[in-house]
This record gives C-alpha cells, sequence and structure tokens, in this order.
C-alpha cells in the first residue's frame, strides 16, 4: 500500500536528502517550500514501482544546475508541476509515477508537488541514491541510449527577463546538455521533467526504495539532535553502515562555477601529512589522502558535516570551518544501471582531471 506524505516527512526529507546530497542536491528551504506547498495543496503518494502497472509511463523528475548560491537562480513550486504537464502533452500520455534523479535537501521532495497537484504517485525509487554532477548520472542507464527520449525544463529568473520554457526530443545523451544549457541561461537552476518510461523499465534499472532511504535517515538523525552533534554523526553512521574517514579545518577552497552550470574544484581540509583533498564538480565526487591514495570515490557517498552534525553544501563551506568528512561505501546502498554505464563518467574525470570509472564500474549492483 501506499504511504500518505504528510507534514512531518518534510524536514526527514530533507535531512535524510542532505546527507545523500554529497555537498549539492539543491537547498533546505527550496525543499521546504516544495513539501509544504504539496501537503497543503493534495495528498503526495509515495508508492513502491510494483504498484504500478508494468506499462504505466514513469518520468524523472529532477532540478538541473549547480546549488552553489554564485548565481542569480529563480524555481518556484508551479515550475516542476509545469515541466511535467509539458512532457504529458508531447508525449500524449498521462505520467502515472515520478522518480527524483538524485537525493538531496530539496531534490528527494521533487516530486511531492506535481503529485500532489496532478495525481501522479511519488515512486519509491531514484535514478542515484546519492546526488551528481550530470542528468546522465542518474538517467537509469540511458545515457548512452540511442532511443528518442522526452525531456522539458522549465524556470528562471523573472525579475531578469530569464523564465524559460524548453521541451525537447532526442537520445538522452544528446538533449541532456541542452536543459543544463538552459540551466544556466535561465540564472543556474531549473526544474526539469524528463524520460518517461514503462515501470517496469524503472523496475530493473532505479535504485529502489532510495526515498524510504531517506526519509528513514532523516527519522534517525531527528531522533538524535537533542544529543548533539557528535550523536546526530554516530546515528548516520548506524543507519547507513557509513563511517568516519576524516576531519579538520578547511584550509583551501579552489571550487568554480563554469558556464557548463557546474561548480567545479577542491576542498582542502586539513595540513600535512594529516590533510585531504576533496574533489568537487558540484558534488563530492572523490576524498585523496595527503599522500594520493584514495579514499572515496563516487559512487560512495560521500559527506561534509559541521562538529554540531550539519551536513555541509559546498556552497556553505568557507576556509577555516571545521568539518568531519563521511564516507559511505558502495556496498551498503542500492546502485543503478547508470553506476555501470561507462558513458557517464568521462565529463566528469575531463572536468576533475582525476580517475572515477576505474572505481565506479567495479561497483557491484
Amino acid at each position: 500500500m501506499g504511504r500518505i506524505l504528510v507534514e512531518k516527512d518534510i524536514e526527514a526529507a530533507i535531512k535524510g536528502g542532505a546527507v545523500f546530497a554529497c555537498g549539492g542536491g539543491g537547498w533546505a528551504d527550496h525543499g521546504r517550500m516544495l513539501g509544504t506547498a504539496a501537503v497543503n495543496a493534495g495528498q503526495p503518494e509515495l508508492v513502491s514501482i510494483d504498484e504500478l502497472d508494468p506499462d504505466d509511463f514513469v518520468a524523472t523528475a529532477a532540478a538541473i544546475g549547480a546549488p552553489a548560491s554564485t548565481t542569480p537562480w529563480q524555481m518556484l513550486g508551479v515550475d516542476y508541476v509545469n515541466a511535467v504537464r509539458l512532457v504529458e502533452d508531447e508525449l500524449g500520455a498521462p505520467i502515472a509515477g515520478l522518480i527524483i534523479g538524485q537525493n538531496g535537501k530539496s531534490s528527494t521532495l521533487n516530486a511531492w508537488l506535481p503529485s500532489a497537484m496532478l495525481g501522479c504517485k511519488v515512486v519509491d525509487a531514484v535514478g542515484d541514491l546519492r546526488a551528481h554532477p550530470t542528468g546522465d548520472m542518474g538517467s537509469i542507464g540511458l545515457a548512452n541510449s540511442p532511443e528518442p527520449m522526452i525531456q522539458s525544463a522549465v524556470g528562471g529568473n523573472r525579475a531578469n527577463n530569464a523564465y524559460i520554457e524548453l521541451i525537447v526530443r532526442g537520445a538522452t545523451g544528446k538533449v541532456s546538455p541542452i536543459l543544463r544549457t538552459a540551466a544556466d541561461m535561465s540564472g543556474g537552476f531549473i526544474a526539469s521533467c524528463r524520460n518517461p518510461v514503462p515501470a517496469s523499465y524503472v523496475r530493473d534499472h532505479a535504485a529502489l526504495g532510495g526515498i524510504t532511504m531517506a526519509l528513514d535517515l532523516g527519522a534517525a538523525i531527528i531522533g538524535a539532535e537533542s544529543r548533539g552533534g557528535t550523536a546526530i554523526i554516530d546515528a548516520v553512521c548506524r543507519q547507513t553502515n557509513g563511517a568516519v574517514i576524516g576531519s579538520g579545518k578547511v584550509t583551501k577552497k579552489a571550487v568554480t562555477y563554469t558556464r557548463e552550470a557546474f561548480d567545479v574544484g577542491t576542498l582542502t581540509v586539513g595540513t600535512g601529512a594529516a590533510s585531504f583533498t576533496l574533489h568537487v564538480m558540484n558534488e563530492y565526487m572523490a576524498v585523496d589522502d595527503a599522500g594520493g591514495k584514495r579514499l572515496a570515490t563516487y559512487p560512495d557517498v560521500i559527506t561534509t558535516f559541521s562538529p554540531d552534525g550539519v551536513p555541509m553544501s559546498v556552497g556553505e563551506i568557507h576556509e577555516g570551518q571545521e568539518l568531519v568528512i563521511l564516507r559511505v561505501a558502495r556496498e551498503h546502498i542500492p546502485l543503478s544501471s547508470s553506476v555501470t554505464d561507462p558513458s557517464v563518467y568521462p565529463i566528469c574525470e575531463k572536468a576533475l582531471g582525476i580517475s572515477i570509472a576505474d572505481y565506479a564500474l567495479a561497483a557491484k549492483r
């Protein structure tokens, strides 16, 4: 049976999503706006993929862009709803359910308002349990497919006359960069609905149960908050089978916003032999120790916490700040088909100048 998402689920989604955001994954205030609007507008319903007919259309509700607060973005709840409507109009059929491309502070809640307003279900599946920089990484194995897909983008800074509505059709790998360009042109962040596919495909290729995992993690965090930061981080480790791999003061932040709507660079935590380098492409993609040894690599969950147990996004971090670095190994999370798709990695490896695919493609499904 489905689960009606209610007000108390909003903070759990935001807090659990914040861990899986891996330094990116949107904004808590944006997630709070989406969740509050949804539970007041209707009854968003979370269902398993098995509760849909195999031939029902399921699409991905996502936000595209770089969430480091360096650009004048504006995204309203109605943008997510209209993105779904555009796809339905182009498809000529209803969208029965929505998955999300990734978890995050706001992205865990991306499907709630369309569900409340349009009646489509929030499907308990994600394109990627953790946040990632490109749409292809959450495209459940469609990135290299020649099959034409439908993608929409809606949103933008109205005051700057940057509002855009866009609908495109084509191979996912070819049209996804168009939406990222639209995100940049609109102010850096835009709502999208993309890649409607049969529910049977989602069942076989998505990371199932990913939204429930975020909600359960958020509930564990809320239950530990009265005991302080250490208790929160310990609760996250217990809930996720994660482990702290390092800590220290941020000694250098070198992250730049690019015209491709990515935040790219590195964070250095600690000094000398006790330092760590976190490689950033919107999210944390890898961690090296001072000797260059790789300690964590996508699709591992990599999260930075403040000492009081708050997951910190890259855009919130400044030099001199104390951070705790958490890793959840890929063996402890569900993985989608996108993780084992070699075509999604070259863009990240080129931007960061490091190897990711060697580690990611060795991951077990």
